[in-house]
């Protein structure tokens, strides 16, 4: 995720880090080449002039312009709802600390590992990384190595944290009913990271980046033929603004479509999951808790 103060107006034209530009590098450099051959050879192609007007062009813009937006669309609503999500991690997280460590669960601390774990599993389970290192540090040793062989370590930490409920009740050290507010709780962290899966395995249909990629860079790649009638040497400055436009919208919407991985305008996932840590460590009466993440080069994982 880019975290940076928004600079003012002039030095936003030349941002670098933080924009998508860096992405779209070459095939800027490659429309404009080919935009500047156009212009030098006149729109011939193989002693062939081509003979394009700008009309064509007026109208697949246009269309153009609704796929991109309808795409840019697509992807943003996953990334939303992947936030309103984790946002859900959170309460639901908060909750469940404050209900087990005030009505007085029995080794509260245990329980609030849990729930940090469960977050932290979360994240790798989404990123596809390895949790071993966090699942060491925040749970007991027994449900580690019982973690070390299943497919879905998240799904085997919150049915441990139900048991550790069910004990509870069954001891008669919390009520049946703070049992059941306790497992609303953990069904809504179920809950959000059933929409979490959802998001992560269900990707946008791969025909809609094909479709649009293709005619984005035929778009482009024909464009100076069109515009070197109307505007002559013009054209490659024309072809460029044209194309980055386009090139940056399509690159933005492949970023955020999968809101859960590492591309710089990806969640911070890493950072959500110290914060929610940090939380439940303090509500325990934790002074000492965890750093919290830091942006590096404007970019926060």
């Amino acid at each position: 995720m880019i975290v940076r103060p928004r600079p003012n107006w002039l030095f936003m034209l030349f941002v670098w880090r933080g924009s998508i530009i860096h992405k779209i590098v070459p095939q800027l450099l490659v429309t404009t080449l080919i935009s500047i051959l156009v212009v030098i050879f006149h729109g011939e192609l193989l002693h062939w002039k081509v003979t394009l007007t700008a009309v064509p062009f007026s109208l697949v813009g246009v269309a153009l312009a609704i796929f991109l937006g309808f795409r840019n669309s697509a992807s943003y609503d996953r990334y939303w709802e992947a936030r309103k999500l984790w946002g859900k991690l959170l309460t639901d997280s908060r909750n469940a600390c404050r209900q087990y460590i005030t009505f007085g669960g029995n080794e509260p601390r245990t329980f609030v590992l849990g729930l940090a774990a469960f977050v932290h599993a979360t994240r790798h389970q989404l990123r596809n990384t390895d949790a071993r290192a966090d699942m060491a540090r925040l749970l007991p040793d027994a449900v580690v190595a019982d973690l070390a062989h299943r497919r879905n370590p998240p799904l085997r930490i919150l049915m441990w944290l139900s048991d550790l409920v069910r004990q509870e009740r069954d001891a008669g050290r919390i009520s049946s009913m703070l049992a059941t507010q306790l497992d609303n709780s953990l069904n809504g962290l179920n809950d959000a990271y059933g929409g979490c899966e959802r998001i992560a395995y269900t990707p946008l249909p791969f025909t809609y980046s094909v479709i649009l990629h293709r005619t984005v860079y035929m778009y482009c790649l024909m464009l100076p033929f069109g515009l070197l009638d109307s505007i002559g040497i013009m054209t490659p400055l024309m072809v460029a603004f044209v194309a980055y436009t386009f090139f940056a919208i399509e690159a933005l919407s492949d970023e955020i479509e999968e809101p859960f991985g590492t591309m710089p305008n990806d969640l911070a996932l890493g950072a959500m999951a110290i914060g929610i840590e940090s939380a439940v460590l303090e509500m325990l009466g934790d002074r000492d808790l965890p750093t919290l993440p830091q942006p590096v080069d404007h970019i926060l994982n």
